[in-house]
């Protein structure tokens, strides 16, 4: 990718996914993805978690992704993103060493948040976001 005065500017043929629980522990989720971009193709979201949580907290943080999990675990999520995205590099940044093994099997690189963190100047939090309420809740009633 370059610039308007011909310069390269990072490597914009990659597709970039943040496991939930990583970008969760960022202290500016929304600057994170607006950092990202400027050197992705595509950003978005993986998890575990039900589609809502992935989306009720992409809202409230005012991230704008790409792509998220939908019904789907991380795995095949991953194996889902890289068909539809046909960038050079697929790179999963999560703060879960478990997450290297299903990273690999969908053949993505792996990047542990405390080494991508401070390589892109991304600032952890130092709280924990407070639990929303609808989260946490479990109901007969819902999918």
């Amino acid at each position: 990718m370059t610039d308007n005065t011909g310069s390269t500017t990072g490597d914009a043929d990659m597709t970039l996914a943040f496991e939930l629980d990583a970008l969760q522990t960022l202290a500016d989720p929304a600057a994170v993805f607006n950092d990202a971009r400027q050197w992705t193709e595509y950003v978005g979201v993986v998890s575990e978690k039900p589609t809502y949580v992935v989306t009720n907290y992409t809202r409230k943080h005012r991230v704008r992704q790409d792509f998220f999990s939908g019904p789907r675990g991380v795995q095949e999520s991953l194996e889902n993103v890289k068909t539809q995205f046909g960038t050079a590099r697929h790179v999963l940044v999560s703060n879960d060493p478990d997450d290297r093994a299903v990273a690999i099997d969908a053949d993505w690189e792996f990047l542990p948040l405390d080494e991508a963190a401070p390589a892109a100047g991304w600032e952890i939090s130092e709280t924990e976001d407070e639990d929303d309420p609808f989260e946490t809740q479990t109901r007969d009633d819902w999918p």
